[in-house]
């Protein structure tokens, strides 16, 4: 059984990779510092996995006991979605942002080098894309005319991995392109629930359908879309953690660099999302328009085509099978 290190393990993403690698067959070994997750996620992950799921509470930026663990766990690779998140924090704590995404990737880059390990998948993210290409985004489109400072954190850090192929034949790395990961796994076990202020649409819809926050906030609604507010391509949590396993199976067979998009191709704006949520679930949801927030774009939609075609991989689930899991946490 080989062992998968998952950086940030503990997060929304992280946790529900580390389900579909145990469903898969191999071994995951959680590194994360719980800064914008819970520790007891471990207990519900061994619960859904039925298996003993080892963890460190470590800062990757922390080298002396990033260097301990990968002495004591012969590790196969790397899924590295640790790394802070949040579109509006971004931009106003920019340096925050580069100083702890951009530098704890070069904390394990180092480490992986110095233990012999070079295969690793990086939770990119849809941000890196110029806003004026044509969609659907496509993996050769233009990156780098960012909007905000975790766009350009991932930019940078996709820019060291292709100059690290490039310098040293021996990694394998992919880059996952992440568009907008919503819902939870079908036992509503574990979900999306950041510490701190809420930025995703999803986990602000069902915080006001718990009557736990008055309305929902639509940030802007004069974007040049369908009905002005902004459109984006959700993709289950589960069909993105599933193509991380995709990735993994295959990473042995290129080395060199390799980007996917994860999304479904199809584009839902905020107002659709809201009225989809309250049709599946019966609860009325209470919004009122605010102005755009710093950093969005009108519209972000992806042509996964690539991942099927390389990886196999397309997304099982659409919106209201998504909201149908998110039921469940009601």
């Amino acid at each position: 059984m080989r062992n998968v290190f998952v950086t940030g393990g503990a997060g929304f993403i992280g946790s529900h990779c580390v389900i579909s690698l145990v469903k898969n067959g191999y071994k995951p070994i959680i590194l994360d510092n719980f800064s914008n997750s819970h520790q007891s996620i471990i207990k519900k992950l061994e619960k859904i996995t039925k298996k003993k799921i080892i963890y460190y509470n470590v800062d990757i930026r922390d080298k002396k006991k990033l260097k301990l663990i990968f002495k004591k766990h012969p590790c196969y690779a790397v899924i590295h979605c640790a790394g802070f998140k949040a579109v509006g924090e971004s931009v106003e704590n920019s340096v925050c942002y580069f100083e702890n995404n951009v530098g704890s990737t070069l904390a394990l880059l180092e480490c992986m080098q110095k233990n012999k390990i070079y295969k690793i998948i990086f939770s990119s993210s849809a941000t890196v894309y110029d806003d004026d290409k044509a969609l659907p985004l496509k993996e050769n489109g233009k990156i780098g005319n960012t909007k905000n400072p975790y766009g350009t954190s991932k930019y940078i850090i996709e820019r060291i991995l292709k100059d690290l192929a490039k310098s040293d034949s021996r990694w394998s790395i992919r880059i996952a392109r992440y568009f907008n990961p919503i819902s939870n796994h079908p036992t509503g076990l574990i979900k999306e629930n950041p510490k701190g202020a809420l930025n995703n649409l999803i986990p602000y819809i069902v915080k006001v359908a718990q009557k736990k926050i008055s309305e929902l906030k639509i940030f802007g609604k004069d974007y040049n879309t369908k009905d002005g507010t902004g459109v984006r391509d959700y993709v289950h949590i589960m069909d993105l953690a599933d193509g991380h396993t995709a990735m993994i199976k295959k990473i042995s067979h290129k080395k060199g660099l390799k980007i996917y998009n994860f999304g479904t191709g199809k584009g839902w704006s905020v107002l659709e999302v809201v009225k989809a949520f309250e049709k599946q679930t019966g609860i009325s949801i209470p919004y009122k328009f605010t102005k755009r927030r710093k950093g969005d774009v009108a519209i972000s939609i992806c042509s996964p085509k690539k991942a099927l075609k390389e990886l196999n991989w397309k997304a099982k689930y659409d919106l209201d099978h998504a909201i149908i899991d998110i039921k469940k946490i009601l």
